[in-house]
């Protein structure tokens, strides 16, 4: 049984969940890390791929409405992120896990669940079975009464992942997820992006190409703040040639991407 939240109650009266027109985002007084960016994204598990410094992490950050856009145009759900007055509201639907989070060490993993999802005003009556649903999705069910400071690395991405997912987000923004994962992890995480996907806009920021391949129906290509290339993993793979660098079709059209947007501006 799913949980009723502010996201299943409302109905939709948008076009997609995320929308950006010419957005420009600073980082700092003078660098613009996103620079004209527009995009539009809907249900579905978008991978948001790019060099280290290309701005995804920003780009996060903007969409989850932690960094404020500099110019253009962000909407999610519709509103803009410039409407304090559905600022509220809109947190309430999103799912956010940043690429360092922080947590208390004495509480226990339900315990950090129970309290983020306090956070994101999920209905008390609703908290004990979105928190067991949470924490089962991630594999933590038999961790679930084990004080954070025990787990390892891995095990504490997996609770900023069952934090992120706890309020059933419409939007699901997740920066870097899959750092400090085992292999096996890692594979069970993709059958949950996969499964995530189906009714919720989910996107992931990651430098790995092998968990867009396996996971995401859609690809967006970031480099130097910019949109380089937008669509499908075939469309991705499609794009490079043998003589590129990379073990893989998908590995070498990411390197042909970034090499035309490098030299002659974007594909």
């Amino acid at each position: 049984m799913t949980t009723a939240t502010g996201a299943d109650l409302a109905p939709k009266q948008y076009a997609w969940e995320i929308e950006a027109d010419d957005l420009t985002v600073r980082v700092g007084r003078n660098r613009m890390a996103v620079d004209g960016l527009s995009l539009a994204l809907g249900t579905g598990t978008h991978g948001l791929l790019g060099p280290n410094g290309a701005g995804k992490t920003t780009l996060i950050r903007a969409l989850a409405t932690v960094l404020r856009p500099a110019g253009g145009e962000l909407r999610l759900f519709g509103s803009s992120v410039r409407d304090r007055a559905d600022q509220r509201e809109t947190r309430r639907r999103i799912g956010y896990l940043p690429q360092e989070f922080g947590y208390y060490k004495r509480f226990t993993v339900r315990e950090f669940v129970e309290y983020m999802a306090w956070l994101k005003e999920v209905p008390k009556r609703d908290v004990p079975g979105a928190v067991q649903r949470a924490v089962e999705r991630v594999g933590l069910a038999d961790r679930a009464d084990e004080r954070m400071k025990a787990l390892s690395g891995g095990m504490v991405r997996r609770v900023g992942i069952a934090q992120a997912i706890v309020n059933d987000p419409a939007v699901l923004l997740l920066d870097e997820p899959t750092v400090g994962l085992d292999p096996a992890q890692r594979l069970r995480f993709r059958e949950l992006l996969q499964q995530l996907g189906r009714d919720t806009c989910v996107v992931v920021s990651t430098h790995l190409v092998e968990d867009v391949a396996a996971a995401c129906s859609d690809v967006v290509l970031f480099a130097a703040g910019r949109l380089v290339f937008q669509g499908t993993p075939a469309e991705l793979a499609a794009a490079g040639s043998e003589d590129q660098p990379g073990d893989s079709p998908l590995e070498r059209g990411y390197s042909a991407l970034l090499d035309s947007s490098a030299g002659k501006g974007a594909w």
